[in-house]
């Protein structure tokens, strides 16, 4: 979940990294203490698990490490405090909490108990690649229901992690690398705090699932999981202006190296600058908030990190095979929709829909009337949902299924709760986009009260996960059976978890013309 309340899904000084922190006598105990290949860090001891915050996994990337790949961390000898999460990376207010910090390469770990070769589970956090932190998904009823270990990292962001210039090697997948510097760190790590660092899981949200498909197809990121789930987000994911946030341009989660260099050059121009070094020099928050910076953050393709765009490179099999479970909500557009302004009008959707599909739009208004969902803005998000989502979710699906293993689904709680996000009357939130991750994580500000049958969703929901961590399989654990992807996919509701034909569902055959 983007953990903001524009647009989901989804989103300390240098020397924090060379000195340990005191720590207080009551947390020393055996349990709460671990040794990581950079020092030891303490942790907190629950009832039933323990949790370990704030844990660099790379060096600050700060002045001449702005805009440079991630270099490992500083080593300590002391005992470091975990017992508090680290910052947030820079981001603007759009998200919710703005930040000006850049020493945010930081991760979380969530540990059931003790034991020892329990699968390990690393979570991207969504908010479009522009906002969010790892420490807002507390991930204990995951970790403990499903005996596994829950990672959640933060990684640079927005034009930080996926800016640059021209001729600035990296340009565009900075944040990218920070992630795979944080599954390398799992590698090293994972054995410590009871995990089995050959058995790792990369599952994300929103911008993180974008994120989770990209390391599916990047080099470097060979070897580093075996298993993949993908939330609301896939490789051939693209959307209409308007689409995602409105007032932004429509895009796909991917741009040319070359097209992010000279946006670049347009951001440095405005700062006075004309080389990285003076860039470098800019306040954090000064380059956070510069209305040159869209949102959602495009990651960019041709270069080391992705050489190839992931949809093309996933469409004709250039993928690391891993098994994978990838999916979408019910009703992902209706949270585009409630904040788009309102009153929401007939003469808005048309034009809503002239802006974003241009010469197909009034063969959309035909296929989308108004009078067939009930209002103007319920119209607008099924569009959304059926032609931004669902249709390049399933279009992914089955090129996934050709090559490796491959579960679908669609969470479908349509009375999911939609705990701070404001839903107009016009726009009844249904299985609204990021409603899943409620049902997998304690997300932080999102309060969440489920009915009996919800919560037997949220369980059954965690077993499938961890099962899939475990084997490749989600099934077993008494769960309703779960088909390989055929063209149908697991239907995820209270009650009513069975096989459903999305694509029929969603008018994918029109979408696809």
């Amino acid at each position: 979940m983007g953990n903001h309340r524009r647009w989901t899904s989804a989103l300390l000084a240098a020397a924090a990294l060379a000195t340990a922190t005191a720590v207080p006598a009551a947390a020393a105990d055996a349990g709460a203490i671990v040794r990581t290949a950079s020092g030891p860090v303490s942790g907190t001891v629950h009832d039933g698990y323990r949790t370990f915050q704030g844990i660099p996994f790379a060096a600050p990337p700060v002045g001449e490490l702005r805009w440079k790949s991630p270099q490992p961390p500083r080593k300590w000898t002391e005992t470091r405090d975990a017992t508090k999460p680290g910052a947030r990376c820079a981001q603007s207010a759009g998200g919710g909490t703005p930040s000006d910090v850049e020493d945010c390469l930081f991760l979380n770990v969530t540990t059931p108990g003790t034991g020892k070769n329990k699968p390990v589970m690393v979570w991207l956090h969504g908010g479009g690649n522009s906002y969010g932190s790892a420490d807002g998904f507390d991930g204990h009823r995951l970790a403990v229901g499903g005996d596994v270990v829950v990672v959640t990292t933060n990684y640079r962001l927005g034009v930080f992690g996926f800016g640059g210039l021209p001729g600035l090697d990296g340009t565009g997948g900075f944040g990218l690398e920070d992630q795979q510097a944080a599954l390398r760190w799992v590698r090293a790590n994972a054995a410590a705090f009871g995990g089995d660092p050959g058995n790792v899981t990369l599952f994300g949200e929103s911008g993180g699932s974008f994120d989770v498909c990209a390391q599916l197809t990047s080099p470097g990121a060979r070897g580093l999981f075996q298993r993949a789930i993908m939330q609301s987000g896939s490789c051939s994911t693209t959307w209409p202006a308007n689409g995602i946030i409105y007032g932004q341009p429509g895009k796909s989660a991917w741009a040319s190296t070359d097209a992010i260099a000279a946006d670049g050059a347009a951001l440095a121009a405005r700062h006075g600058c004309s080389d990285v070094a003076c860039l470098r020099g800019v306040p954090a928050g000064e380059l956070a908030n510069d209305p040159l910076i869209s949102q959602p953050t495009a990651a960019g393709f041709g270069n080391r990190v992705l050489p190839e765009r992931p949809d093309r490179a996933l469409a004709a099999g250039r993928f690391n095979r891993v098994p994978v479970i990838s999916g979408n909500t019910r009703d992902e557009g209706r949270l585009t929709s409630a904040f788009t302004p309102h009153p929401f009008t007939e003469d808005q959707y048309q034009q809503l829909l002239r802006d974003g599909f241009g010469d197909q739009a009034a063969r959309i208004a035909a296929r989308y009337p108004t009078s067939k969902y009930g209002t103007p803005a319920l119209a607008w998000a099924t569009v959304l949902t059926d032609g931004v989502w669902a249709c390049h979710q399933l279009a992914d699906n089955r090129a996934l299924a050709r090559k490796t293993t491959n579960f679908g689904f669609e969470f479908a709680d349509r009375s999911a709760p939609t705990g701070y996000f404001p839903f107009p009357e016009d726009v009844p939130p249904g299985a609204f986009h990021s409603s899943d991750v409620a049902y997998l994580f304690d997300v932080a500000g999102f309060p969440v009260t489920f009915t009996p049958e919800q919560q037997r969703l949220a369980d059954q929901m965690i077993g499938y996960w961890a099962r899939f961590a475990a084997t490749g399989d989600p099934n077993g654990h008494d769960l309703p059976r779960w088909s390989r992807f055929d063209g149908a996919v697991q239907s995820l509701a209270p009650g009513a978890i069975k096989p459903v034909d999305a694509g029929r569902e969603h008018g994918c055959g029109f979408w696809a013309n």
